[in-house]
């Protein structure tokens, strides 16, 4: 056996050669990342990390650096399992480093993982409060692995209690073994458990709801009587997951438009495969012998109505914008409108508080009934995937202008309870809103009719083909979709001999988004811009010509009489790009001033089409409009130069979020901006004043935060759902929002994207107190400066953009006179606020 002395000699040579081995892989990780070569620098970091975990906080820094650039070169290869094979590397070697926690959470979400990804920020957002980076991107994610209705129907203590009754009432009579389908946060569970079932399930799809539910049930210590699994009820099996079949069926998958989460789909599984046989009908049996389902059915109602918030959002009602005429060929439509005989699958609805639409609305009909359904009815939930389209014809009683057709249901719980989600009740719901768009003419009096075809299908309530039916002079006279006129116009464009092309362009649709149409309409925007492009262009146009002139007149003699037979020579044009997103005419608005070139950044085939279209039609060259992502090798540098030799006159910027949020990465993108400015040239806007005031609000506490124990009759859901709220309700409309003021709007944040050096990331503003009251949140906008005085009201009535506020997590009582100190920090685009008592 080796003595001693050599083991001792050995541990030494062992120790020297893996401290010349880390020694060299260290030099060759620097020689590496100075080559660029992140992925072999990464390997060695990794192996000097293993071999030597002393040198973790001597090397951290660089090693992250090295991750986080190997890990962009594997995101732009498609090499995704390698990319997380590296993060599961680095977070084994560092557990706890909410950068690396972060980073992860940013690729999983942009790869689509949302839930993964919540719970990445969610770590690092733990391990350091303090990151902004991981705060924004939690809070930004939260917003979708934890939807904001969870908290307003957690809320609505109405609605708790009468399912908390009619799940007693039938546990009561017998059902005792139960399955909560969509459990969300459990309650339905624990208000069958707590009536006394003696076996309960539960199933939740969404990864984050079920371990928020588990975590509800451990601590309501409820987790070893209530079996929760994280799959969809149509994957259930018996006796697989659940011994037998349940007595008791209990749901809330019902969305606005009630079958829009798929409760007719989940129910007819249901009953074939997990549900006991429903009580017949001639006689009676045990209780324990039949299944049943809560709610036991529902009715669906309807309404006409006229509402100029729904129209703006889904009508385009100008025909001129800015001086930029609008073909009448050419049709928009939002993602609502599906053309008869259409086989594509969308949402036929949109949704709204009718109760805190700007402007109200106003009735053209008397409520109606659209249909009703028994979910304890098999064949009858199987008959709507089959079902024919039913026509009805709904009589006007008020004249006005045909928006929308707004539905809504009253849920029959039980025999005795009921649920309805009428706009005329206080409830958490929202009501479905199906805008109407395709008729030639959408003005109603009293004695028309409005008629409409029924169905259910695609888990969807459809209302569509929808006409009206005028009354004039004893004649019914039907007023249909364009579709209709179709073939009208086809035979008029061949008697007037057009050529293919042309018929091609009698009629153009274009689908945009909600607040594009919105965009569309508001013409203070268009007109403000066109102000502001008219002057920055001509005064450059102007420039160049003095330029040019100067030039000429210090030219010789010979040149000019080689030339002088010439024609004179056209003046370069000016460049300018538009990156904002979505559908945007300011390109057009700006090609009416001279010699222009401008760039869209649209994408969409059919946009772009659309472009091209109005172009066309105000005679534009046909070198005026360019789409620039096609002149791009790497769609992520969007931001370059227009020619090697040329730079932009005008850049425009997103700047503010419909949401009522400032775009993330704006400051960086402007930054790029004005270093590819022409002298003289203009980002837009030029700057961003951002504004707010104190309210006391209680709709804004409860649309943000569950309220303690008492809106959930007792159980302890709060602290675990309320990890998932976030500081800022986003999506606001302040004009409808009920709160009460409690101090003047003040100027908060001033955001300078052409002089950085004017802002600061971190200011205290004094607030004066003007009312009595609780300060629960601060809402605030923006004013949008193209020029000094030539600004953009966010807060405006014709303004396509939603505000924010900041919601307190306490109130904070205050007396008129006294005086509040915000502080307001402002770091990569994400602004935060807080009140210095």
């Amino acid at each position: 056996m080796p003595n001693s002395r050599t083991q001792r000699r050995h541990k030494v040579d062992q120790e020297a050669g893996r401290r010349e081995l880390v020694s060299r892989s260290l030099q060759s990780a620097q020689h590496c990342l100075e080559n660029q070569d992140f992925g072999t620098a990464y390997a060695h970091y990794l192996l000097v990390l293993n071999l030597a975990p002393e040198l973790k906080k001597d090397v951290k820094e660089t090693f992250q650096f090295t991750l986080f650039r190997w890990a962009e070169e594997l995101d732009s290869l498609a090499r995704v399992q390698d990319l997380f094979d590296c993060y599961e590397h680095a977070l084994e070697l560092f557990p706890n480093d909410e950068v690396i926690c972060n980073s992860m959470g940013e690729h999983l979400f942009r790869m689509g993982f949302r839930d993964e990804a919540a719970a990445y920020f969610h770590k690092a957002v733990k391990l350091n409060p303090e990151f902004p980076d991981a705060k924004e991107n939690f809070y930004r994610v939260a917003n979708w692995v934890v939807e904001r209705w969870h908290f307003i129907m957690l809320n609505d203590v109405k609605r708790n209690l009468l399912y908390q009754k009619a799940i007693q009432n039938a546990v009561h009579s017998g059902c005792k073994s139960v399955l909560d389908i969509g459990t969300g946060t459990g309650i339905l569970s624990m208000f069958a458990k707590t009536a006394g079932a003696s076996s309960v399930y539960a199933c939740e799809l969404s990864k984050t709801m079920y371990e928020l539910a588990c975590e509800v049930l451990v601590a309501n210590g409820l987790d070893g009587e209530i079996r929760l699994f994280h799959m969809k009820s149509l994957d259930l099996e018996i006796p697989k997951h659940i011994p037998e079949k349940v007595s008791l069926v209990i749901t809330e998958t019902v969305d606005s438009g009630l079958f829009g989460e798929g409760i007719v789909e989940s129910l007819i599984h249901a009953w074939e495969h997990l549900l006991l046989p429903p009580k017949p009908n001639d006689g009676e049996v045990g209780a324990k012998s039949y299944g049943r389902v809560i709610p036991a059915g529902a009715t669906i109602w309807g309404m006409a109505v006229e509402c100029r918030e729904i129209r703006r959002h889904h009508k385009v009602g100008v025909k001129e914008i800015a001086g930029v005429c609008l073909p009448e060929v050419l049709e928009f439509h939002s993602p609502t409108y599906t053309p008869v005989n259409s086989d594509e699958t969308v949402e036929p609805y949109t949704t709204e508080k009718l109760s805190r639409v700007p402007g109200g609305y106003k009735s053209l009909t008397d409520h109606f009934q659209v249909l009703t359904v028994d979910f304890n009815n098999l064949q009858e939930l199987k008959s709507f995937t089959t079902r024919k389209p039913s026509k009805i014809n709904v009589p006007i009683i008020k004249e006005g202008i045909l928006d929308a057709i707004v539905v809504w249901f009253t849920l029959q719980l039980d025999d005795e309870h009921t649920l309805s989600t009428s706009p005329s009740e206080e409830t958490c719901w929202e009501q479905a809103v199906y805008p109407v768009q395709g008729l030639l003419d959408y003005s109603v009096k009293s004695g028309d009719f409005v008629g409409m075809e029924i169905s259910c299908q695609d888990c969807y309530l459809r209302l569509q083909d929808i006409s009206l039916v005028t009354s004039d002079n004893g004649m019914d006279v039907e007023r249909n979709f364009r579709e209709k006129n179709s073939e009208a116009e086809l035979c008029s464009a061949l008697a007037s001999l057009q050529t293919a092309s042309q018929l091609e362009r009698v009629r153009q649709e274009c689908m945009l988004e909600s607040t594009e149409i919105a965009l569309l309409n508001n013409l203070p925007y268009h007109e403000c811009f066109r102000t502001a492009i008219s002057k920055v262009l001509s005064t450059l146009s102007l420039r160049e010509q003095s330029q040019s002139m100067d030039v000429d007149s210090h030219s010789s003699e010979r040149h000019l009489e080689k030339n002088q037979n010439k024609n004179p020579a056209t003046p370069d044009p000016l460049y300018m790009l538009d990156v904002s997103e979505g559908f945007s005419i300011l390109p057009l608005i700006a090609g009416k001033f001279g010699p222009v070139k401008v760039y869209s950044s649209v994408e969409k085939e059919q946009q772009q089409k659309a472009l091209v279209l109005i172009s066309e039609a105000n005679e534009f060259p046909k070198e005026t409009l360019e789409f620039w992502l096609g002149h791009l090798q790497d769609e992520n540098m969007v931001l370059q130069r227009p020619k090697s030799d040329r730079l932009w006159s005008i850049i425009i910027l997103d700047v503010i979020e419909t949401s009522g949020l400032i775009q993330q990465d704006v400051m960086e993108k402007a930054a790029i901006s004005r270093c590819l400015l022409h002298s003289g040239g203009k980002i837009f806007p030029q700057h961003v004043k951002m504004y707010g005031m104190l309210v006391e609000s209680q709709s804004l506490v409860l649309e943000t935060a569950v309220q303690g124990k008492d809106p959930t009759l007792g159980f302890n859901i709060a602290p675990f759902i309320n990890q998932f709220k976030v500081p800022v309700r986003v999506f606001l409309d302040l004009s409808t929002l009920p709160y009460v003021p409690l101090s003047k709007s003040v100027e908060l944040l001033r955001v300078d994207l052409m002089n950085p050096y004017l802002n600061n990331s971190k200011r205290e503003v004094k607030v004066q107190i003007c009312k009595s009251g609780r300060v629960t949140g601060i809402p605030f906008w923006y004013h949008m400066h193209l020029e000094d005085d030539l600004y953009l009201d966010t807060s405006s009535k014709s303004s396509h953009w939603k505000q924010a506020a900041v919601v307190l997590d306490e109130p904070i009582p205050v007396q008129m006179g006294d005086e509040l100190v915000l502080s307001i920090q402002y770091h990569k685009s994400n602004v935060s606020i807080t009140v210095k008592v």
